[in-house]
């Protein structure tokens, strides 16, 4: 548990009973800063095992877009992939604890997009496949957004990238019933769970060793927040959320 001070002075007009008079009439509090302490609890990365569950749910999925697994085999394929929005779900509770409020935000909705797809494919609901079509491609207008925020961090990045062609081709199956669309998206698949592996495997070997082993390419914030020292880490510390007043 590390302990980190606000340092501030306090005003020359500080009263000994811990107030300030302004003007006649009206009292302040004293500035409280240099008694505050802002606790930080260090923990280990969350982010392998997400893109790790990334991986693994589309490689089942893929499977069945391919006809590895048959029609039969759907609900099986659905029970298979619903501990993916668990996993993820506690992969973006622990990235918000991390105040890493893009990869919480991407692990979150990826979560809720593998419980939406384990029901609707589990279940059998009429009309499963148009709504998962539209489905996708709103999770496509999502992910085109998060692309443009995300690049410093590479590896959120190339996954957003690898998972943009097949929302579009699963949206577009499910609206047009394409058959030719399906394979597409399962190919995109297997992109997807190669790219999430390498992903996860390099930030696993760079936890494990201290230092970067396969390149991920980080820049920007994202490169200094890994490479820079504690100073930059705690910079305007008092404006993160948990710390300030509202959100």
């Amino acid at each position: 548990m590390s302990t980190v001070p606000v340092a501030g002075a306090q005003s020359a007009d500080d009263e000994p009973g811990g107030s300030t008079t302004a003007s006649a009439g009206r009292r302040f509090e004293a500035d409280l800063r240099s008694m505050t302490r802002i606790n930080l609890r260090p923990i280990a990365s969350p982010m392998p095992l997400g893109f790790f569950t990334v991986a693994i749910a589309s490689v089942m999925s893929a499977c069945l877009q391919l006809g590895v697994f048959g029609p039969a085999d759907r609900t099986a394929v659905a029970l298979c992939v619903l501990p993916a929005f668990v996993l993820q779900l506690i992969v973006s509770y622990l990235a918000f604890g991390a105040r890493d409020v893009i990869a919480a935000t991407l692990m979150g909705t990826f979560a809720g997009s593998w419980l939406a797809y384990a029901l609707v494919m589990g279940t059998g609901a009429h009309g499963g496949s148009r709504v998962l079509g539209v489905f996708n491609l709103a999770f496509l207008c999502f992910g085109a957004l998060m692309t443009a925020v995300t690049r410093p961090k590479r590896a959120l990045w190339l996954v957003l990238v690898a998972s943009l062609p097949r929302w579009t081709a699963t949206g577009l199956f499910g609206l047009t019933g394409a058959e030719w669309l399906k394979y597409v998206s399962g190919a995109c698949g297997f992109l997807v769970a190669l790219v999430a592996t390498y992903a996860a495997f390099a930030l696993m070997l760079e936890d494990m060793r201290g230092e970067e082993v396969l390149p991920i390419g980080r820049s920007g914030p994202a490169h200094a927040a890994v490479e820079g020292d504690l100073a930059v880490q705690l910079r305007n510390l008092e404006r993160h959320a948990g710390v300030r007043r509202t959100l």
